[in-house]
């Protein structure tokens, strides 16, 4: 991707007239092409068209690497550099995921995360590599207008919390050193 340590991941989907058989993860492979990391935590949610999710990250001691991937329906998925220090600092890179084409977005620490559904049940699935911890949660405004990023959606139709809504801009958020 334009940031590489975020990993774009497109697997093999064997497919007759039965369906599709997929491996969604292979550690030793995982190991090998993208990152040494061991997931501790699997998440899902479902949502409706138009649902924001993020910008969300987790501050060390309790900073969390995601491996994100959607079982069913699509949603354009954004990964934002907020490590202070990186040549990417700032910048953000966006898929889209969805149930037809497999792919899974690896997300490192020291990066914020977040997506919008663009269509009804859709349900995503990640996993973490740190628990949660909501002592060390950190967020940012979605619609930041110094990061600048190009929502695929009418920006009228989008479904936030409150949470969310009140999140800070880049600037005034903690961040990573």
């Amino acid at each position: 991707t334009d940031i590489p340590d975020v990993v774009l991941i497109e697997p093999v989907v064997r497919g007759d007239s039965r369906g599709y058989f997929i491996e969604t993860f292979l550690l030793d492979k995982f190991l090998k092409e993208v990152t040494d990391t061991t997931f501790v935590q699997e998440n899902e949610s479902s949502s409706a068209y138009g649902v924001l999710r993020g910008l969300h990250y987790q501050l060390p001691p309790h900073a969390q690497a995601k491996l994100v991937r959607v079982v069913k329906g699509r949603i354009y998925d954004v990964a934002v550099d907020i490590r202070r220090k990186s040549p990417t600092f700032g910048k953000y890179v966006g898929f889209e995921l969805s149930g037809d084409n497999k792919r899974q977005l690896f997300i490192p620490r020291g990066f914020a995360h977040g997506f919008v559904t663009l269509e009804d049940n859709t349900i995503v699935q990640y996993k973490t590599d740190n628990y949660y911890a909501p002592n060390s949660e950190g967020a940012i405004l979605w619609s930041d207008e110094e990061l600048y990023i190009e929502w695929p959606i009418d920006l009228n139709r989008i479904i936030i919390s409150e949470k969310d809504k009140n999140s800070p801009i880049l600037r005034n958020s903690m961040l990573f050193k």
